[in-house]
């Protein structure tokens, strides 16, 4: 969470809000305004990298993994921030070579989420992030996938969480998990 008064408390407070976004009901949080201002993206990205870091501020993850398609936003810098590489996780049938896949429950119906099977190497140490936690599908496949590759989920780190959602009970006990904001 933001300290009072920090970088990142003024960079949180550029979410915006759109009343009746998608459709009528939905209070849409529109994080555009943060990503077009420079020093608000930095502080994300630092507070983001921070959770791949350890108390010395070396980077302890291998790799840094974005779901598509706002996982590709932040996930990308972070990673450059670490000095480690990134990997995009996509929706099923974007990727050229050859993939793992995992298939997870959406409110309507199932969606499969897929990575290069070498993207991570067994053993590596893996940072997840993304835009927003809500029900926690997305960042449980995403997980499974890691595990598939035969790596390890050192942390999942997400800008905001929405928490009368039950994303923090998909991604377990068992992953720090970071949210920067939580609605």
């Amino acid at each position: 969470m933001a300290e009072p008064g920090s970088d990142l408390e003024s960079a949180l407070a550029l979410i915006a809000d759109v009343p009746d976004f998608p459709e009528p009901g939905i209070l849409f949080k529109d994080i555009t305004p943060l990503l077009a201002d420079h020093a608000a993206l930095r502080a994300v990205v630092g507070a983001l990298a921070a959770v791949g870091r350890d108390d010395d501020g070396r980077p302890v993850v291998d790799k840094v993994l974005g779901m598509e398609s706002r996982g590709f936003i932040l996930g990308a810098p972070v990673a450059l921030e670490l000095g480690v590489g990134f990997v995009p996780v996509r929706k099923a049938g974007k990727l050229p070579r050859a993939t793992y896949a995992v298939s997870y429950a959406l409110e309507y119906g199932e969606a499969t989420l897929e990575v290069h099977r070498d993207a991570v190497r067994p053993g590596d140490r893996v940072l997840v992030v993304d835009d927003v936690l809500a029900t926690g599908g997305t960042a449980r496949a995403t997980m499974d996938l890691v595990e598939k590759c035969g790596a390890e989920v050192h942390a999942v780190a997400v800008l905001m969480e929405l928490g009368f959602l039950p994303g923090r009970r998909a991604v377990g006990d068992d992953v720090a998990l970071t949210t920067l904001l939580t609605v």
